[in-house]
């Protein structure tokens, strides 16, 4: 699991127009709404990312009309996202240092949204060890990412609300999984039965090897079907090879997708330089949806056109070496209270 709170530093303090009582803070690359006064550029202090959940106590006892949870809110005109506790909120005998995970000792869980029924089913078992797991980190937490790839050429896809799916064949063997279990067939299970609409099993079986895809449910009965969709319908983010245990580069995954005839996520450019720059990159997220122009985009997946594995980026902020974050919209998150 990432780091949900963790020690760091006050990179920059702004006023807010016409506020006398709250500033801007910059952390890492989140802008966030702090006390004026409270802290200083270049404290420390205990940041704790939005979809975060704080454990019921005193200390935390103004967040309980909030659910205790951690979400994005405008205050006086400013977005702001995640939160700041001073340091003394830690115990006494924890090693104060930048970057240091206090996810742990303050209690910190993460928000898990509740699984719709068309979604339950029974497990078959965890979800399988040969395929990664769908889990894209947000640009803000990346600055020595950027530093190192800026000018590496990507695609960038529009990153759908929607509920986690991988399709695999595996000697021989069909598996669906959900994000963290594989499950077993169920008429009433939308995984399941998407599968079958979409003919996922043929396909892939018609490809002669092990692969993996990955895609998003979406549409009725899923994530309250933000985008207005008719039915229900998957659209694939991933192609993993397993044997050769790689993801297939932007080129080779379009070409499968066309030759199978199943749908992708749509596609926002093929040719974008990757930008230096965590405020640019958000700024991208910020659009509405090409699926339905009248709704907001969730946000944006940028990935090299070739794909990257760097085993320097194995840390709480990359969950398997690979070069792919998101920029999620904050219009998207204040707009449905995320």
């Amino acid at each position: 699991m990432r780091n949900l709170a963790s020690i760091q530093k006050i990179k920059a303090l702004e006023p807010i127009e016409g506020a006398d009582a709250i500033e801007k803070a910059t952390v890492l690359g989140w802008q966030l709404v702090v006390k004026k006064g409270e802290f200083n550029v270049g404290d420390l202090a205990i940041y704790v990312e939005i979809d975060s959940v704080l454990p019921d106590k005193p200390e935390f006892e103004f967040l309980k009309s909030r659910g205790m949870r951690i979400r994005t809110v405008r205050l006086r005109g400013q977005v702001s996202q995640g939160i700041c506790f001073p340091l003394q909120f830690l115990p006494t005998d924890f090693n104060i240092e930048e970057g240091a995970d206090c996810t742990q000792v303050l209690g910190v869980t993460k928000y898990e949204p509740p699984i719709p029924a068309c979604l339950s089913g029974k497990a078959k078992g965890r979800f399988p060890s040969f395929i990664p797991k769908t889990d894209e980190t947000r640009v803000q937490v990346l600055q020595s990412t950027l530093d190192k790839y800026k000018g590496e050429k990507c695609y960038i896809t529009e990153k759908v609300d929607g509920s986690s799916a991988t399709y695999y064949i595996n000697n021989g063997e069909f598996g669906v999984c959900s994000r963290n279990l594989e499950l077993i067939e169920d008429d009433e299970n939308s995984l399941w039965k998407v599968a079958r609409q979409l003919d996922v099993e043929n396909k892939l079986r018609s490809l002669s090897k092990n692969i993996a895809l990955q895609g998003e449910l979406v549409g009725e009965g899923i994530q309250s079907n933000k985008l207005r969709l008719r039915g229900q319908t998957i659209l694939f983010f991933n192609a993993f090879d397993i044997d050769k245990f790689e993801y297939l580069n932007f080129r080779d995954f379009q070409h499968l997708l066309s030759t199978l005839e199943l749908p992708m996520v749509p596609i926002v450019s093929v040719d974008y330089e990757l930008e230096n720059d965590i405020d640019a990159i958000v700024k991208m997220g910020v659009r509405k949806s090409i699926i339905c122009p009248e709704v907001w985009a969730e946000g944006i997946v940028i990935r090299p056109i070739t794909d990257k594995i760097d085993l320097q980026l194995s840390d709480n902020n990359f969950s398997n070496n690979r070069v792919s974050f998101k920029a999620i919209n904050p219009e998207f998150l204040l707009k449905f209270g995320e």
